[in-house]
């Protein structure tokens, strides 16, 4: 995540105007916190690609068991699709050819020096059969060329160089993540890393496109002539260094894909299909998010376990996100890049109190919480599914009047449908610790069926609960026709209640089905939390945050995206089934699979 680890950050803004005498001295003008308090039990913090790409591998090392290798200075040469057998799950319908390049052709290729097709490399060959290939191969996609596929958009007047130095300056908030808007000289975001290292993103105000509108010739800019924007910018502070890890140039275009998959078989993520200013780590955090939302998808389809037609989904929820960003980023860099407003009249300045706004706006949208997806077979709303702003076809979702929608969505209405599910702390029923209850949402591939079972010591409430287990652990039950080996394989049933912990007892109280028993590990324990007071921790009061009822409680599904896809009450099981029977695949129903009992 793009941000600083600081609980603060700073606005610095150089307005002559509004200060006494003409000595131009950039003074704060607003504060604003790195994490909006509430917002995420997490605080922002900047780390370097290179390092997060470190993590993935090694983690990709530990969990497969070195069965999957990441290799470098591989390029595609060609990519063929056979249409004839895209509809078939079993199929394998692309053909990729690859070349492994030598050291001097990958070398070659990353600074430009040609193509793996043009035949001037001696790399060797190799053909791969697939079932799936994500381009996740940036703004000059060859995968989205070889598709045929475009970019819509247009290319800003605004020039920007990037710098990573050790700065030497007695600046005062060089260690803060900083944003200067000059009077003249154009504006520079500073964004500490480690080791002392500091990112400045200049703005070039004297670097022009040409007269024909074409894209500004970045080899001609050197990174003398990036400091001294930067030297400007800073005035009357001093700023030199003596090491520059990296630098580099760029014109912000703000583009998006005319299309997201070929034939539910080949996709784009990240740069690919979404081209924008790189500020606030906004491109890194959103392809991620893109690949997230494609990956967990299709490996429930290749499992057998979901149905290819959850893929359409990829589509109408990114596309809509892609296309969000981009209008979000049109509006943030023409007010980063815009010189303040002299006073109130000065309408061609920008404004301070917009400028806010808008960072406060972008800490949500850069962490993926201000997602709002659409309907479709994975998000039971009202609407169009083949009206999703983009053109995509998606798959149906479950027909839901908007009168319905209302009705289920007021049962928790702090865990709105299509958007990322909130955490609030609650206490394990077996042992008292506190969770943040989104710790127990795991990205493991898993759907969570979230049981808030209300007030069980209720008679009447407790009967409504154990109605709605026996429906659960019913023979031909979505949870026990999924296709695994366990009860929870696919579907993990958690719950949550809002009776005292001390009041009731986990094995006494609660159907196995929400604690189910293993031959080898015995009894869930973790899989049962009450909505209680913490002797060390507090009180965070989570039905009350839910927006739920702590009587009568209330049953959502959660993606394993952790995005919350439906709402209703415990007597709803027969359209809680209908929404698994509609994703998932689903064998006829076995008595006595997908579980064990002592």
């Amino acid at each position: 995540m793009a941000g600083q680890r600081s609980q603060e950050s700073y606005i610095d803004v150089s307005r002559p105007s509004r200060n006494p005498g003409p000595d131009g001295i950039i003074r704060r003008s607003d504060r604003t916190p790195d994490t909006p308090p509430g917002l995420s039990r997490y605080q922002q913090s900047v780390l370097h690609q290179g390092r997060i790409e470190r993590f993935f591998l090694d983690n990709i090392k530990k969990y497969s068991n070195d069965r999957i290798k990441v290799e470098r200075g591989v390029a595609p040469a060609s990519l063929e699709i056979n249409e004839t057998e895209v509809n078939d799950p079993t199929a394998y319908p692309l053909t990729v050819e690859l070349r492994h390049l030598t050291e001097e052709e990958a070398t070659a290729k990353q600074h430009g020096g040609g193509d793996v097709s043009d035949g001037l490399f001696r790399s060797t060959g190799e053909i791969v059969h697939a079932k799936y290939v994500i381009g996740c191969d940036g703004a000059s996609s060859w995968t989205r060329r070889t598709l045929g596929f475009k970019l819509e958009g247009e290319s800003t007047d605004f020039i920007w160089g990037v710098m990573d130095i050790i700065p030497f300056t007695v600046f005062p908030d060089i260690r803060e993540r900083t944003i200067i808007h000059s009077a003249e000289n154009g504006s520079l975001m500073v964004i500490p890393r480690e080791n002392n290292i500091v990112r400045l993103y200049i703005q070039l105000v004297e670097v022009k496109p040409d007269a024909a509108g074409a894209r500004a010739d970045r080899s001609s800019i050197t990174p003398k002539q990036i400091f001294n924007a930067a030297k400007k910018i800073f005035h009357p502070y001093e700023i030199n260094y003596d090491w520059c890890d990296w630098w580099t140039a760029y014109q912000v275009g703000q583009r998006v894909g005319t299309n997201f998959d070929a034939h539910g078989r080949v996709f784009l993520a990240g740069d690919a299909v979404h081209t924008h200013s790189p500020k606030a780590g906004q491109g890194m955090n959103v392809s991620m998010q893109d690949c997230y939302n494609l990956c967990w998808k299709i490996a429930l389809v290749t499992k057998g376990i979901a149905q290819p037609s959850i893929l359409k989904t990829y589509q109408s929820e990114r596309r809509r996100v892609a296309q969000d960003l981009i209008d979000f980023d049109h509006r943030f860099s023409r007010l980063f890049s815009g010189r303040p407003a002299k006073d109130i009249m000065d309408t061609e300045g920008v404004s301070m109190d917009d400028f806010k706004e808008s960072i406060m706006t972008g800490h949500l949208f850069f962490q993926g919480l201000s997602i709002n997806y659409g309907p479709s077979n994975l998000i039971t709303k009202p609407g169009d599914t083949g009206k999703q702003g983009d053109g995509s076809e998606v798959a149906q979702s479950t027909n839901i009047s908007a009168e319905l929608f209302a009705k289920r969505q007021a049962l928790a209405t702090g865990l709105p449908i299509g958007m990322r599910f909130a955490s609030f702390k609650v206490l394990n029923q077996s042992d008292g610790r506190p969770w943040h209850f989104q710790e127990r949402l795991k990205s493991d591939g898993r759907f969570r069926v979230v049981l808030f079972a209300g007030n069980i010591l209720d008679p009447a409430q407790k009967t409504r609960v154990d109605e709605f287990c026996a429906s659960l652990d019913a023979p031909n039950s979505f949870l026990r026709r999924t296709k695994g080996e366990l009860i929870d394989s696919v579907i993990e049933v958690l719950t949550v209640h809002s009776a005292r912990r001390h009041s009731v007892e986990l094995l006494r109280d609660f159907p196995e089905v929400l604690h189910p028993f293993d031959n080898k590990f015995g009894w869930s324990y973790d899989r049962v939390y009450t909505d209680d007071i913490s002797v060390h921790e507090g009180f965070d009061d989570a039905y009350k945050n839910y927006g739920i009822d702590k009587e009568r409680g209330c049953v959502v599904i959660a993606r394993p995206d952790q995005i919350v896809a439906w709402v209703g009450e415990l007597e709803d099981f027969d359209d809680l089934q209908a929404y698994f029977e509609g994703c998932l695949v689903l064998p006829e129903s076995t008595d006595g699979v997908n579980g064990n009992s002592p």
